[in-house]
């Protein structure tokens, strides 16, 4: 038997701590206490200043009003509040949009910020597994800035050292429902700082009806619609190709017809030449032929015909502009063709001649790859966005995602991590067709927004507007001959 002696209960207990004011020398103690004391006045006159910024209305409203009653007595501060809620009446009656935008959603502002987001930060920091503890200290995203905009909250957020927004990214759902919320996307800023979206109700519930046509047109921004913060929605032409993507119903007529609204002036003047292919025998083209300069509607060999030819153009133009430009412009004598391919679907996936198949893929392929500089634009509509049907996804340089069937397909058109960050295209409800995500290559963050509703009275007047047209006299092209219009 050993009779080595064994401590039944080995201290555990954690290693004692003084007040560090205990290890100051006594004659140190003063000037310790001056600086601390300095300090603290210091931190809280820096966080009443902050109050104030932060609710300036909840703060400055109550101190005047205690400082003029004070001062002048209760009769002249009952004038003074009557004065400034006429004031308001007649700002708000005066305009609305300057009342609401500067008065009411800073006070909206104020109210949320105090009421949601304050006393709940520090709980669903926790509880969301945001915040991080090291060596018994605790790391919390810092709530920074509130912004209401009456139909979401823009908060924006400073993360703790060595997070990353994809970690925001997967607890959208949770910090949405945390905060009362109906969504919750998260948005970039700079390097450690993020912005939170929470979206309270649907600014585009609403149809948008058609502008008047404009009088001049920019094929680098093209308006098609509006998105939800109120600024135009412009879909870029020159320099891109644009692939429109939903299911039966969502609306990707309303962003073609909107499109084609838009270039009417300049498709009347023959600055502008609009090429269709239709494989439902006119469904959609038909609605208005007047402003195509040809239009075929089946996907059989005359449409793979015109594919031809257009990719045929595509190279001769561009062996024109060899050594002599780079991009095309309206200088050039030429104008810029758009092809419109409605079900693209149906000519590179669903056409059962392989033949006729294989040979739609490699022209609209030639255009698409190639057609950007000389001045061609390709416009494809299709429902399904896999692989298999659209192998060539990637040449669309500008992508519209209407109401999508899965959560995968937002990936598949939008590109890989774009729903993670809250373009839930799939949930874009039935009842609000047009609405869609966009992006384009090289922006990071996708835009949400409604194009114009176009109606059969709308289209009626498109026809007349674009038969009433006179053909537009192109300078002499570089080689001496003169531009012929369409």
């Amino acid at each position: 038997m050993s009779r080595r002696w064994v401590d039944p209960a080995p201290f555990e207990g954690a290693r004692p701590r003084l007040p560090w004011w205990v290890l100051v020398p006594g004659k140190a103690k003063w000037p310790a206490a001056v600086v601390v004391l300095a300090w603290l006045v210091v931190v809280g006159v820096v966080r009443l200043v902050l109050v104030v910024v932060r609710y300036p209305v909840a703060t400055l409203t109550p101190a005047l009003s205690a400082w003029c009653w004070w001062r002048f007595g209760l009769s002249p501060l009952v004038l003074a509040l009557l004065s400034l809620v006429a004031g308001l009446t007649i700002w708000a009656g005066w305009d609305r949009g300057s009342f609401v935008r500067h008065g009411w959603l800073r006070l909206l502002t104020e109210w949320r910020r105090a009421t949601v987001y304050v006393p709940r930060w520090r709980s669903v920091m926790r509880l969301a597994e945001l915040a991080k503890r090291d060596r018994g200290r605790e790391y919390r995203p810092r709530l920074r800035r509130v912004r209401s905009e009456g139909w979401r909250d823009r908060v924006r957020v400073r993360m703790v050292p060595a997070q990353s927004p994809e970690v925001w990214e997967l607890r959208r759902e949770e910090l949405a429902h945390a905060f009362g919320a109906l969504s919750c996307r998260v948005r970039v800023v700079r390097p450690r700082v993020v912005e939170l979206d929470f979206v309270h109700s649907d600014p585009l519930a609403r149809p948008v009806p058609v502008p008047a046509f404009p009088g001049e047109v920019d094929l680098k921004r093209v308006t098609v619609g509006v998105t939800e913060t109120g600024r135009p929605w412009r879909l870029r032409l020159l320099g891109s190709q644009v692939l429109i993507v939903g299911v039966p119903g969502a609306g990707k007529g309303s962003v073609l017809w909107s499109l084609v609204w838009q270039l009417a002036p300049s498709v009347r003047d023959g600055l502008v030449r609009l090429m269709g292919i239709d494989p439902k025998g006119g469904m959609e083209l038909g609605q208005c032929p007047d402003a195509f300069d040809r239009v075929v509607y089946d996907n059989g060999p005359e449409a793979v015909a015109l594919l031809e030819e257009i990719a045929t153009e595509v190279k001769e133009r561009a062996t024109r502009y060899r050594g002599v430009r780079r991009l095309w412009a309206r200088s050039t004598g030429e104008p810029f063709t758009i092809l419109v391919v409605d079900e693209l679907a149906d000519l590179i996936a669903y056409q059962p001649d392989r033949q006729l198949r294989e040979r739609a893929q490699r022209a609209i392929q030639t255009i698409t790859s190639q057609g950007r500089a000389p001045g061609y634009a390709v416009v494809g509509l299709v429902q399904d966005p896999r692989k298999e049907v659209v192998s060539f996804r990637h040449l669309f340089t500008t992508r519209v995602a209407l109401r999508l069937d899965e959560p995968g397909q937002v990936d598949m058109v939008l590109g890989d991590g774009v729903r993670q960050r809250g373009a839930a295209a799939h949930e874009i409800g039935e009842n609000t067709p047009g609405v869609a995500w966009t992006k384009q290559d090289g922006q990071r963050e996708p835009e949400r927004a409604r194009a114009f509703h176009v109606t059969d009275a709308d289209l009626v007047e498109l026809g007349g507007f674009l038969a009433g047209g006179t053909v537009h006299a192109f300078p002499e092209r570089s080689d001496g001959s003169a531009g012929a219009a369409a």
